[in-house]
Parts: C-alpha cells; structure tokens; sequence
C-alpha cells in the first residue's frame, strides 16, 4: 500500500472538495435531461412609477417559481420622457424584451419592433374596448395593463370643512366649490404644471373627449377639414384651465408630479386632476385620506359634465427581435392567468382589470379605482384620445399650454400654437 503524507491528504481532500463544487454548480440549471440551462434574463422597460415597488416584490416571487429566469426591470417616469428614453435603448442597442405602449398612433411609430401576440391565451379574455389600442389589421399587438379613469381627485373631508354638501357638475358649481373652499382656509387645486403630460395629454384631452365626435376630429383635423382656432370646445376647456390656475397653488410651473401629489395627499389642497393610479401613492402618503373622483366640467351642461374619462393607459408589448421572446410571453402571460400574477393586479398594482375572468374588489381597488368603476358601470364615461395625438405631440402640446400658463401667449396663441404643433407632427 502506498503511504500518503499529510500534506498529500490535505490536497487530495481539497481537490475533491473542488470537484464537488463544480459538479454541483453545473447541476444548479440542469433541466430534467441533465442538460445545463442557461439563465435568461427578461429586461422589462416600463413607465408606471406608482407600480415600481410592487415590481420588485413580482420580481423575487416570479425568479424563485421560475429558476433560470430573472427579471430586469426598469422604470423610467414621475416626469421623464418615457419615449425619448425608449428610443435611445433602441438606439444604443440595449433593446428592451417587453416594454410599454399606448396604442394607435404609438403603435404605428413601433409596429415594426412588435410581435404579434393575437396567439396568446389571454387575448380572449380580454375586454373587447381595451382590445382597440393594439390591433391592427385583425392582429393584436399588445397586453391591456389595466383601465383607468381620471377627473379632478378631492378630499372628502376638506369638502365636508368647507361645508360643501353637494358634488360640482358644472364650472360654475366648481367655481362655488372653489370659492368655498377658498374662504375656509384651503387651497382648492393642486397643480403640477411643471409635467408636460398632466397638460399635453389629460387636460387637453378634454378639448377632444368633449367633441361630438372625437374620432371625427381628429381626422379632420389630419387631413386639415377641421381648425382648432375658433372650436368652441377649445374655447371652453381654456376657461376651465384659467378657473384652476385662478384657485390653484403658487408656482404651478414649477410643480412636479411628486410634489403636486403630497400636496394633495397631506391636505394642503382639496383637488387635484389626476386619477386612480394615484391611489398607491396617496396610501403611502396617508393611508387614512378620505378620497373620491369628480368629473372635470367645461360648460354648465350638467348632464354631458357629470362623466369621468376613462381608458387603456398603457400596454405590455413584446420586442418581436427579443433573443427570450417566448419567455417573455409566458411571463405577461403568468401575469394575467395565474392567482399569483393576478395578486398583484388588483391586490398591489390596484388596478382595474381589463380582463374578463380577473375580478376586483372595491377594498383591493381603493376607494378612487371604486369610484371609476362605479361611473364606468353606468356608463358616465369620456374617451382618452391622447394616444391617437400625432407622434411626439404631447410634449410640444404641454409646452404650449405651460408658455399660455406663463402668459408668454394669450388663448387665441395658444389655439394656433396647438393647431401648429399638430400640423408639423401629424403624418404627411
């Protein structure tokens, strides 16, 4: 027998501690064949930064039931350029898997980075309103995240303060509101007018919702049959703009999202124009603030005031060149089929589902997502157009309202500044 000195042992014994190590990090991935998977990784580029933390709480939970696949995610919002940063990933080459778009015009400008999803077991499911944004030629190009719904967000309880008793329908009952409030002590509006897209998007949306047909507008104002100097419409929404700022907090202009919403959720103003979305935040503020929604009136129509706006904000879509596109589709389809991804639908993203078998209870939806589905059921509702805007318009068209804000303009600057902007960016 051959004898071994001590240090020899202590060696040999290294090595096959060395051995089994390896041996057993190249089993970490094996599949059921033996074969070493790789790990792949799903990078995520979306836009909703109410939803940023419960993201992360998704993401540990998906990579532990999933092993193999981990999720990158990112999130760019609360006042940045989403689609600026989007194109400079396509740019410099770190295309995102799944990211975020609104559908119609937007998905026209990246309907060549889209793969069609019209396959996917969730696509019958669906809603058939929420379906819209995204198809194209029969074909369905994105997932719904959610339905939303915007007004003017009010505290309940400053209401109460002030001695309102009744719910404004129209702007001179907003204006008696705002008075009220006013002679109380309490600053009626929150604005933050320093985000492009609160003034570029939402508010002028109204200009476009209230037409009598909004889809008819716009395509005359494509193919220039229609003006937005001298619509009337225009003329109304302007008036409900100057009655915000007339009653609002100083220094709009320089008031960001953040801002406008710890304002409005730690009392130092009774309304704010906004949404649901804003319930996770205004939890986080003060998860005791007795909220609800009110309609955005323009005109003292009591009847055609009395509705909120309602919509698909946004959808995940799937980078059709993705190396991990198939992984890709099982996640968002894990997202909206299964209890777990439909947990953090309803239960933390407390959104509105835009899906048929997802169900949401009004404590899981919050007191503002409660109400929108309230007016949704009865139909009380107002279309969101901004998505059909010419691409790149709702930054220039929020420029345009913030110079009439700042009074570089006055109203009839600002309808031919808006009607500019349109006719440089629509398609020629």
């Amino acid at each position: 027998m051959k004898k071994y000195t001590k240090f020899t042992l202590v060696m040999l014994l290294a090595f096959s501690m060395v051995l089994s190590a390896c041996g057993s990090k190249a089993n970490e991935n094996k599949g059921e064949t033996g074969e070493v998977k790789e790990t792949k990784t799903i990078k995520i580029f979306q836009f909703k930064v109410e939803i940023a933390e419960a993201l992360n709480k998704l993401k540990a939970e998906y990579e532990s039931a999933h092993p193999g696949v981990k999720l990158d995610i990112q999130t760019v919002g609360g006042g940045s350029d989403y689609g600026a940063a989007l194109k400079a990933k396509f740019a410099s080459g770190d295309e995102p898997d799944i990211f975020n778009n609104g559908g119609y015009s937007e998905m026209e400008t990246w309907i060549g980075s889209l793969e069609d999803l019209s396959d996917q077991p969730w696509v019958a499911d669906t809603i058939d309103v929420a379906k819209e944004p995204m198809t194209k030629d029969g074909k369905i190009y994105g997932q719904p995240m959610n339905l939303e719904g915007y007004g003017f967000v009010y505290n309940k309880d400053l209401f109460a303060k002030a001695g309102i008793t009744e719910l404004p329908k129209t702007i001179t009952q907003l204006e008696e509101v705002a008075k009220k409030l006013q002679a109380s002590g309490i600053t009626p509006f929150a604005n933050g007018y320093q985000e492009l897209w609160i003034l570029g998007d939402h508010s002028l949306n109204l200009a476009f919702a209230n037409q009598k047909d909004p889809d008819a507008f716009i395509k005359s104002l494509n193919d220039g049959t229609a003006k937005i100097p001298g619509n009337p419409v225009f003329q109304e929404w302007t008036n409900l703009l100057d009655l915000t700022m007339k009653y609002g907090n100083k220094n709009p202009l320089t008031t960001d999202y953040n801002t406008e919403m710890t304002m409005f959720a730690s009392g130092e103003a009774a309304m704010t124009q906004q949404g649901n979305w804003t319930q996770v935040q205004i939890d986080s503020i003060n998860p005791n603030l007795n909220a609800g929604i009110l309609p955005m009136p323009i005109n003292d129509n009591a009847a055609e005031n009395d509705k909120l706006l309602v919509g698909v904000p946004n959808n995940w879509v799937v980078n059709k060149n993705s190396p991990v596109k198939e992984e890709a589709k099982q996640f968002l389809n894990w997202l909206v089929t299964t209890d777990a991804g439909k947990k953090y639908i309803t239960k933390e993203f407390k959104f509105i589902p835009a899906f048929k078998s997802i169900k949401a209870m009004n404590e899981d939806l919050g007191q503002l997502g409660t109400e929108v589905m309230t007016y949704s059921q009865a139909d009380k509702v107002l279309s969101w157009n901004f998505k059909k805007f010419p691409d790149g318009s709702a930054n220039e068209f929020g420029n345009n309202i913030q110079s009439y804000i700042a009074g570089k303009s006055d109203k009839e600057g600002l309808y031919e500044d808006l009607q500019k902007t349109w006719d440089n960016l629509k398609a020629k």
